[in-house]
């Protein structure tokens, strides 16, 4: 059993927690975490969501629900490990945005990693395959439906922070 910390509108913690699985009241909140990888050469790593998951066989980039006791940085850190098995620190994670909908928070980070593709151990059950890919392969999967529409809008509304810190720099 999943549990989560309830936050109020404005993101205060309210001392009490939720059920995974179960509604959010009006006026609660939680919170869920995102992070794009990029390998600083024009690639995004995305994973492939496993059969028996929501929007299974499309693509996306790593994330989760933030669990109870947890900050959204250290929800980050494991879940990229869980889905990827890439270890970072939280602190290593930059903040690109924080949005919100009807009973949730979203943090969306990045995090600078090469990775081979051979050294990304896949968690069984979350994800079954893995790719880097170009910003411009991610426009064509987003078109052709392979990203799911949710990812599709965070990319967009993302993109022009993830090419500055993705370009490879001279001299590098």
């Amino acid at each position: 059993m999943e549990l989560n910390d309830i936050y109020d509108e404005h993101r205060n913690l309210t001392g009490r927690v939720h059920k995974r699985g179960t509604p959010w009241h009006p006026g609660e909140y939680g919170v869920v975490v995102c992070v794009w990888v990029y390998d600083g050469s024009g690639h995004l790593l995305l994973t492939r969501r496993a059969r028996g998951k929501s929007f299974a066989g499309t693509w996306e980039n790593s994330g989760g629900a933030v669990k109870a006791g947890e900050t959204s940085r250290q929800a980050v850190a494991r879940e990229l490990f869980e889905e990827t098995g890439i270890r970072a620190e939280p602190e290593e994670f930059e903040l690109l945005d924080t949005d919100m909908d009807r009973n949730m928070f979203y943090d969306h980070y990045c995090l600078h990693r090469r990775v081979p593709l051979k050294e990304i151990v896949l968690l069984p059950g979350e994800t079954d395959n893995v790719m880097w890919a170009s910003f411009s392969k991610v426009h064509w999967m987003i078109h052709t439906g392979k990203i799911c529409r949710i990812i599709g809008r965070q990319f967009y509304r993302q993109e022009k922070a993830l090419r500055l810190r993705n370009m490879t720099k001279f001299g590098r």
